[in-house]
């Protein structure tokens, strides 16, 4: 997907964070940690050891700073990169108020920091 066809901009964002996988049925698939490549209001770019599946809705907590948020987003690629990691785009679909709010202040207090 092309940056310019992005609804949110991303920015690079190192965090490590727990997430669980649950397949179509409901059921837990798998567990692990991970870490964010890169994070915008509407998703992340999630880096983990194992692949995780297109039809897999991923919850997760990541730490923004000092505070903790938790998320909920459905997966929308998944591919091996050039560490032999796994690069996963998840889309957010439940989020909810505050920590859309801390979310969106890490991004503004991102953006203003100096290149």
């Amino acid at each position: 997907m092309k940056e310019k066809n992005r609804k949110y901009d991303r920015i690079k964002s190192l965090n490590l964070l727990n997430y669980i996988c649950t397949d179509e049925n409901g059921k837990e698939s798998i567990q692990g940690m991970g870490r964010t490549l890169n994070v915008s209001r509407g998703g992340i770019l999630l880096e983990t050891h194992v692949p995780i599946q297109l039809s897999h809705e991923v919850a997760f907590t990541i730490g923004i700073e000092d505070e903790l948020i938790d998320i909920k987003g459905s997966v929308v690629y998944c591919k091996l990169n050039e560490k032999n990691k796994y690069e996963s785009g998840i889309n957010f679909f439940d989020i909810n108020d505050t920590a859309q709010q801390i979310l969106n202040k890490y991004i503004i207090a991102f953006r203003k920091q100096p290149a």
